[in-house]
């Protein structure tokens, strides 16, 4: 399939220069992107832009996306209770088809605010995994492992998913420390060494998890992956909000990814991540949402927004996290820190993920700067198109997923209701 948009205005993100031209697709990757010029072969389709603004799409850089059908349901709770009181009991109840519609679901959610790849952890891999596919949508799914589970289960996963289809990705990763013995995390350590590979884990997001972690260990949990060899081929944390000075060391030294989830920590009152301390010592950040049940939506913007002004509130400094580093965060940063290095820019060659972003729209008027608009005054309205390898997902209120999305609503809703009665 090749498609031909022109008529249109272009940010690539390899600079944040816009320009007028066109871009054409081929299959899943980018073959042109430039002025306009005549085509050797006939394009399949061809879209007039009408002078929007085509860009990389996001990457939410860390979710459970299943857990849409908590939304609303727990809040305005203290996290431990939240999170073992009301989340785990109710979880325990999920199954395969549960997570497959809870899933297709998410991934509505997720094209209307422009992502087209989700870095998630969660249950039931293999319909997580079938969700995506059959949506036409990318992840890389993280290893959870925790309690009982053993590393030979993640290794499995690591194998298998890592072959399984071109929009499916897997990375090492455990739930946590305080949910994760001793033991498993030196097996997860063994598993990093064998394959030369990063790991992932949610991080100090709460000052009660780290407290705890120095009572069992002398150590944060930063300190002790480090010393227990988990960073050893690189990787990164989820959240990262209680930090210290030898955390921020660690992850300079190692080159490793803090992800940055600042809804999620508002709403349970985690705390604020330190992003300017991390800018100022190189460390690459990214932005995820978390999941539906903390958040309570998936909506890149909104993160966007609250990444940067929270940081100006925390420093006193309103200069501080500007617009143009906080979307390369969404986009180029994201892509790299799952390991999606062909879908950061808009360049030939490079996998065709893209979004149209609708600037007629009054919030995006007037055009004084573009970039800083999409950030600080931008939505999820502005998305008027998601592309996720050279395929239209979502375009003008409509999606091209292979469901009707009523058809989604509705076994998603009827999952949910068997769900708290049983």
């Amino acid at each position: 399939m090749r498609i031909r948009y022109y008529n249109a205005k272009i940010l690539t993100m390899k600079t944040l220069d816009i320009t007028a031209g066109e871009l054409w697709t081929e299959d899943d990757k980018i073959s042109y992107v430039g002025e306009g010029k005549p085509s050797d072969k006939p394009f399949d389709r061809e879209i007039d832009i009408c002078g929007n603004l085509l860009m990389p799409s996001f990457k939410n850089c860390h979710t459970h996306s299943a857990m849409v059908f908590l939304r609303s349901l727990a809040d305005d709770l203290p996290l431990q209770d939240w999170l073992f009181n009301q989340v785990f009991p109710r979880e325990a109840k999920l199954n395969g088809r549960r997570v497959y519609w809870f899933t297709r679901a998410a991934i509505l959610e997720y094209l209307t605010s422009g992502v087209t790849a989700a870095f998630d952890m969660y249950f039931y891999p293999d319909d997580y995994a079938a969700a995506c596919i059959d949506s036409g949508f990318r992840s890389v799914m993280c290893g959870g492992v925790c309690g009982d589970d053993k590393a030979e289960d993640l290794e499995d996963r690591f194998v298998k998913f890592n072959k399984l289809h071109p929009l499916i990705g897997y990375r090492l990763g455990m739930h946590s420390e305080y949910l994760s013995p001793i033991e498993l995390i030196r097996d997860v350590s063994a598993l990093a060494k064998k394959y030369s590979a990063p790991v992932f884990m949610h991080n100090s997001e709460t000052k009660k998890e780290v407290d705890e972690c120095f009572g069992r260990y002398g150590v944060s949990p930063t300190a002790l992956f480090d010393r227990e060899g988990i960073f050893d081929y690189g990787g990164g944390g989820f959240h990262c909000v209680w930090f210290d000075d030898r955390d921020f060391e660690i992850f300079r030294k190692r080159k490793l990814w803090a992800v940055t989830n600042p809804a999620s920590n508002l709403k349970l009152s985690s705390g604020v991540a330190p992003v300017c301390r991390f800018l100022e010592e190189n460390i690459g950040v990214s932005i995820g949402t978390d999941g539906a049940a903390s958040n309570n939506c998936l909506d890149m913007f909104r993160e966007m927004f609250l990444v940067t002004a929270l940081q100006k509130l925390q420093t006193g400094d309103a200069s501080a996290c500007p617009a143009d580093e906080v979307l390369k965060m969404a986009t180029v940063n994201g892509a790299y820190t799952m390991g999606l290095d062909n879908c950061d820019t808009l360049e030939t060659g490079k996998q065709a993920d893209i979004i149209e972003i609708d600037l007629s729209q009054p919030n995006m008027r007037p055009q004084h700067n573009t970039v800083k608009n999409i950030v600080y005054s931008g939505c999820k309205s502005n998305v008027k198109m998601t592309v996720c390898a050279g395929r239209i997902l979502y375009r003008n209120g409509e999606f091209f997923v292979g469901e009707p999305q009523e058809k989604i609503y509705e076994n998603a809703e009827t999952e949910v209701r068997m769900l708290l009665t049983e």
